[in-house]
């Protein structure tokens, strides 16, 4: 029962907030924006929207604009050049999971010197400690996935030893969750991302590390999701369930505060860290069902299980494999149920290596699962999950 809860983020929610991002403490005078190399940030006219607001705040501000999906730690290290180029003095991301994590990453990088690995607690990292405390960040959320406007953690992917592990930097200074900026994800963006942020939960809920505060947060998070994510799938411009969604990414990222995943999140980053093209969101979708029954069959959190089934939506469930009915009409109702590993040229042969890579990249999470799962269980949900 017992946790600190420790979460001094400033954080804004609601509809229309970033016009009102003038009116907040900025953590300095002149900003790296960044963004994802995408046409989303452009198309939709939230940068100019961003730049209209730090005009009127009198702050100045340098554009970076390369963070790719799954960001790479040599985007990290070309981000951290241009905020010490410019002279920037606090970062601000405009975008999704991999951008605001891109900025946690920038902003420890443009201060300490070496390479980002130097500084990563696992795998081929260094762990070392940092030198200087990150520059401020703001963060503002246009999508409702990984809750990364709320903690601390940023995931970055090493191509060069397939490793998709986590740097830990500084709370954002400043969040901004304004659901008008995801009405315009697409739909199957949406519900990657929408299962993204309910498997944190999900994981969280279940964990050894699970507590109060975390139950509090993860029973919202997932009640959410239950209600509103077949809908913001759906139909884009339904404004409530954009708004209830939005709510549950904020409520996941306050679980990991006072929570944790548990490995299926670490066996999800060993399929992307071999194949970068791999949504996370998808991956996460493909083994989900096969690591949940896992999970059953070992007997442990039974009525937890029977309380996230009901959280999704199924209130008479009294079993709990009534969780895996649920989950898959939930995944079926957002048109998510066929993903295949095959599509994106994973092969069963890879499942020993990804095994072992999940084991020694994110090793801290496994000692969360509430059973102990081995090498010969992670390649079994590979192969369970395989199509």
């Amino acid at each position: 029962m017992n946790f600190n809860f420790h979460v001094p983020v400033n954080l804004f929610f609601g509809r229309g907030e970033l016009n009102n991002l003038h009116k907040r403490p900025l953590p300095g005078k002149k900003a790296l924006v960044v963004i994802s190399n995408g046409k989303s940030a452009r198309a939709n006219g939230y940068l100019d929207r961003l730049y209209e607001q730090l005009d009127k705040a009198g702050v100045a501000y340098a554009l970076f604009d390369k963070v790719e999906p799954n960001p790479l730690k040599s985007t990290i290290m070309a981000g951290a050049q241009a905020a010490r180029e410019n002279g920037c003095d606090f970062v601000v991301a405009l975008g999704g999971g991999s951008v605001m994590d891109a900025g946690k990453a920038i902003a420890g990088m443009a201060v300490n010197d070496g390479d980002l690995w130097d500084y990563m607690p696992w795998g081929t990292g260094k762990a070392k400690e940092k030198q200087h405390k990150d520059l401020p960040l703001v963060c503002i959320s246009t999508t409702a996935g990984t809750g990364s406007e709320i903690d601390t953690g940023a995931v970055i992917t090493n191509p060069e030893t397939n490793e998709k592990t986590a740097y830990f930097g500084e709370f954002p200074a400043l969040s901004i969750v304004d659901p008008e900026l995801m009405a315009s994800v697409p739909p199957r963006q949406t519900a990657y991302q929408g299962f993204d942020a309910l498997f944190h939960s999900t994981e969280a809920y279940i964990a050894s590390s699970a507590n109060l505060m975390s139950d509090m947060f993860a029973r919202a998070a997932i009640g959410n999701v239950g209600k509103y994510l077949a809908r913001a799938v759906k139909d884009g411009n339904d404004e409530e369930a954009r708004e209830g969604m939005a709510f549950a990414n904020s409520m996941s990222g306050f679980v990991m505060c006072v929570g944790t995943c548990t490995s299926e999140h670490s066996l999800e980053h060993a399929l992307s860290a071999y194949h970068q093209e791999l949504p996370h969101g998808a991956g996460l979708i493909m083994i989900s069902k096969a690591y949940y029954n896992h999970m059953i069959k070992a007997g442990v959190r039974g009525e937890k299980f029977v309380d996230m089934a009901r959280f999704l939506g199924m209130k008479d469930a009294k079993e709990p494999a009534d969780f895996l009915k649920a989950l898959d009409k939930l995944q079926r109702d957002c048109g998510v149920d066929e993903l295949k590993m095959s599509d994106y040229g994973i092969k069963p042969e890879e499942f020993a290596g990804m095994a072992a890579n999940a084991k020694d990249c994110m090793a801290l999470l496994f000692e969360f699962d509430p059973a102990p799962l081995g090498n010969e269980d992670c390649v079994a949900i590979y192969q369970a999950s395989y199509k």
